[in-house]
């Protein structure tokens, strides 16, 4: 596998979730972006981390697919990061409504 090959999956289960911790580093690696691009995120507000203590991150799966989202849609669009954050805000509450109607 080359480097800008991209690994994709889905995740199964709600438990996978929870037991999901990535560093800083290996967090940017997974996003194949540089660690001032997660922080600079972080520090906006628009990436959440699971810790964040003295410049130690630990961050989700769920943070996961949202980082790689803002990406795709700062790098497809152009989008500065406030738009992106906007757009995939959008699509997580899609998704979260599209689940609720699911379940009812």
């Amino acid at each position: 596998m080359t480097q800008d090959e991209m690994i994709t999956g889905e995740l199964l289960d709600d438990f996978q979730l929870d037991d999901f911790n990535l560093s800083l580093e290996e967090f940017a690696k997974a996003c194949h972006v540089q660690t001032n691009w997660v922080t600079e995120r972080v520090e906006a507000g628009i990436l959440h981390t699971l810790s964040h203590q003295s410049f130690t991150f630990a961050f989700s799966s769920a943070d996961l697919i949202r980082a790689k989202r803002l990406v795709a849609t700062e790098r497809d669009f152009d989008a500065n990061q406030e738009l992106a954050a906007l757009v995939v805000d959008l699509i997580e509450e899609v998704n979260y409504l599209k689940n609720k109607l699911s379940i009812t």
